[in-house]
């Protein structure tokens, strides 16, 4: 079998799994913080409620507790870590909410505890391309000289009219922007995007991915909407205005859009975790593992790899 080059264990796409071996040798996870930020869709400063998707906790789900401080919340995760795989490093993951929209200093305070941690590999900091200035990314771009920095940067779709119903409260060029202005410092960017935004078809969602496919970004991750209790997105569902993917639509997304993908850029992620106690729809989602052994299989089946369909364009 002609096994893909970026694939420890058979897969026909680029797994993060391969990419963190490859570059640190050794185990290495990421560990989920909240450092109490907040966002210009929930504050004001360009809308509120956030996202019409987002939860209370600002997709920090699974992060630490925030009324914890931010050393103690990486000590309580590494550990139950470190006891599944002794020899694990870690990334220090800044997850809920935009974590670079702040004072320069707040940010410093945030990451400056885990730059002398030896286990620390890397800095994940989740954030919108509208919240990245130049003095940020400069800062960062030091930090990257002693610990690699890497830009989480939500985008869940290039349609502004979907971004618009969303309540996103940024444009598909101002993600332009904050991507160059991170790629021009040298700092690896990881994208997400969401299938199954309300009103898309799926042809606008293998759009978005053969978009993104051609650009400078280092890594991807697919989700899947979620409808969670106590969102906008929640009576939007309730009152059937819209329809939501069925598990095998999904399936049949992801793989087509896999195809498009620069076979360089790492796929952190196919598919997502919502929190069982908050999640409404779709229930077929909690079967995770089936979902991404269904990707496989298809794939297997259709004799298919990430990028088979890419073909580099003049940027």
């Amino acid at each position: 079998m002609n096994q893909f080059k970026y694939s420890l264990d058979n897969k026909r796409y680029h797994t993060y799994n391969y990419y963190l071996k490859n570059k640190y040798h050794q185990k290495v996870a990421k560990v989920a913080l909240n450092a109490d930020f907040t966002c210009p869709n929930r504050d004001g400063s360009k809308g509120y409620g956030g996202c019409i998707f987002c939860s209370s906790s600002g997709s920090g789900d699974y992060a630490g507790n925030v009324h914890d401080h931010l050393e103690k919340q990486f000590q309580t995760i590494s550990q139950i870590m470190k006891r599944k795989w002794p020899e694990c490093a870690y990334i220090a993951y800044f997850q809920a909410n935009t974590n670079t929209y702040g004072p320069l200093d707040k940010i410093k305070n945030m990451i400056q505890p885990f730059l002398e941690k030896e286990d620390i590999k890397g800095i994940a900091l989740a954030t919108r391309p509208d919240c990245l200035n130049e003095e940020i990314v400069c800062y960062l771009s030091e930090v990257n000289q002693t610990k690699d920095v890497y830009i989480e940067l939500g985008l869940q779709t290039i349609h502004d009219e979907t971004s618009k119903l969303i309540n996103r409260g940024h444009t598909y060029q101002e993600f332009l922007d904050g991507l160059s202005l991170c790629r021009q410092y040298n700092l690896e960017v990881c994208v997400h995007i969401i299938n199954g935004l309300p009103f898309e078809t799926k042809e606008m969602m293998i759009e978005t991915a053969k978009t993104l496919g051609q650009l400078d970004i280092q890594a991807l991750k697919i989700h899947m909407l979620f409808v969670v209790k106590n969102t906008k997105l929640q009576q939007m569902y309730e009152n059937h205005e819209f329809e939501m993917l069925t598990r095998q639509e999904y399936i049949d997304i992801v793989v087509e859009q896999l195809r498009y993908i620069n076979p360089e850029i790492v796929l952190e992620r196919l598919t997502g975790d919502g929190k069982i106690d908050d999640l409404i729809a779709p229930m077929w989602s909690i079967k995770k593992v089936t979902i991404l052994n269904d990707i496989d299989k298809q794939m297997k089946e259709r004799d298919i790899y990430q990028g088979d369909l890419y073909k580099k364009t003049v940027q």
